[in-house]
């Protein structure tokens, strides 16, 4: 029997209700660009950082909490996680052209390859992953909430 293993690349920041969403993209870029993101699947890049905006935006006005964000690397899905201090856990919206918010975890269901949502005894993470174009899905995991992990 082979031995298999599996090498990952992570980095983690929190960033508080003051100034964390610009701060978020701005950090999260510069770890895109340390992959080769930006440079080699910039559209994928940009979605990546739509998505931590949103889930840092949902961090703070709905959990009223600083954001814990997480990006893990592991050459075949960016797992882009974000933690809160709050139990519920995010559902889709059905879509209101009179609404001024609401949209947040339809456009990260919209962008990601996948995401779910955990609960956990100090809040909830809420994890979408991105793969760059060509690659394959080696993710089934369907998690609480979302999509399956990998299922665009």
């Amino acid at each position: 029997m082979g031995e298999q293993s599996m090498r990952a690349t992570g980095w983690a920041r929190a960033f508080p209700i003051s100034g964390g969403i610009r701060a978020g993209r701005a950090w999260t870029r510069d770890h895109l660009d340390t992959i080769g993101w930006t440079t080699r699947v910039p559209e994928t890049a940009d979605d990546v950082l739509l998505t931590v905006s949103e889930l840092i935006t949902n961090a703070h006005f709905h959990a009223h909490s600083n954001a814990i964000l997480v990006l893990t690397w592991d050459n075949h899905c960016l797992h882009v996680s974000v933690h809160d201090s709050s139990p519920v856990l995010p559902v889709p919206r059905a879509p209101d052209a009179t609404a001024t918010g609401g949209r947040g975890i339809g456009i990260v269901d919209a962008l990601s390859d996948g995401w779910h949502a955990r609960p956990q005894t100090d809040g909830k993470t809420v994890t979408a992953c991105f793969r760059p174009s060509g690659t394959s899905d080696p993710h089934t995991d369907r998690g609480h909430g979302g999509r399956p992990l990998g299922g665009r």
